[in-house]
């Protein structure tokens, strides 16, 4: 049977019972289990800073162009980020 996950990522556990604290090498270790999936159209995603609870990313290559990118950021990238790490109150793009 086929894994659901592109092969060679390192996905976080979708039974994580402890959260992580706010910090930018959490914020990398969430987004790395997104990448695949970005990067798989043509895009990517990097973190710009991190500003009290607020995470400041850029969109890059196709997703910082798509018409979608608005809700890549906030029903996928935001709320995954939030499920593991609960003090982030707001992801935001950086243009």
């Amino acid at each position: 049977m086929r894994s659901k996950h592109p092969p060679n990522t390192q996905v976080i556990s979708t039974m994580a019972t402890e959260t992580l604290a706010l910090t930018p090498e959490n914020v990398e270790k969430v987004l790395d289990e997104l990448r695949p999936y970005l990067i798989a159209d043509g895009g990517n995603v990097e973190l710009t800073e991190i500003e009290g609870p607020i995470v400041k990313l850029r969109l890059n290559g196709a997703c910082g162009t798509c018409p979608s990118s608005t809700m890549t950021l906030k029903m996928g990238i935001e709320r995954r980020l939030r499920e593991y790490i609960p003090e982030i109150s707001e992801v935001e793009q950086v243009l």
